[in-house]
């Protein structure tokens, strides 16, 4: 730890996440913002699903720390929602499991501390003709990222945890399909800039106390 201490928020996920600290990419965004006021802190697996999230939350999120995260966005359900192989060697949760999974990870983090806050975001629509020119791979369907994201929903509905559809937000532009990925599935700049203002949005509107809101903060140091 160096001092002072700030509020730490934490990003939880998968390559959305672990990509997120690129150039202009949404962490980098939330750390620019947030700079002097709260620490961004980066917890990105690329590659990895639910289950795997689940496997290691007593790592990532000790119980037992004396000081917790403020906040903790948390991606997991678009490794989830690809198609299964037969060989059963894709990243592939059931949707069921994958459900359990985030109510896992939500009561996990809900038991850390009274004032740690939560926001999931859900899997994004793709673009699968991109997919299929950079992975030669027809396994992302937005078919299945709209089920497991509309399951997220129900599920942070259920639980009174913010949600972030990313499938309806990223799709508030009319050429999301051609601008908001650099592969079919990893978010361009402009694709990173919708979910940070999103983010942005949550945190503002969110009737927290204390606020986690950027205006709200005091700068160190000032």
């Amino acid at each position: 730890m160096v001092g002072p201490r700030r509020p730490q928020f934490v990003l939880f996920g998968s390559s959305i996440v672990q990509f997120s600290f690129g150039e202009e990419g949404w962490g980098a965004i939330l750390a620019d913002i947030y700079a002097r006021k709260a620490d961004i802190v980066l917890r990105g697996y690329a590659g990895w699903n639910s289950r795997q999230a689940v496997e290691v939350l007593d790592q990532v999120f000790p119980k037992d720390e004396a000081i917790q995260p403020s906040l903790v966005i948390v991606y997991f359900g678009g490794n989830d929602s690809v198609l299964p192989t037969p060989d059963g060697l894709s990243y592939h949760v059931p949707l069921d499991e994958y459900v359990e999974n985030m109510r896992k990870i939500a009561i996990h983090l809900k038991s850390l501390s009274e004032k740690t806050r939560i926001i999931f975001l859900t899997a994004p629509p793709v673009n699968e003709s991109q997919i299929l020119q950079f992975f030669g791979t027809k396994g992302r369907k937005n078919e299945l990222c709209k089920k497991y994201a509309d399951a997220c929903v129900k599920l942070c509905k259920e639980m009174n945890i913010k949600c972030i559809n990313l499938c309806t937000t990223l799709k508030q532009r009319d050429d999301w399909m051609t601008t908001c990925f650099t592969d079919g599935i990893h978010l361009t700049p402009i694709g990173s800039k919708i979910v940070a203002k999103e983010i942005l949005k949550v945190i503002m509107e969110a009737e927290w106390k204390p606020s986690l809101d950027w205006e709200s903060l005091p700068v160190e140091f000032a």
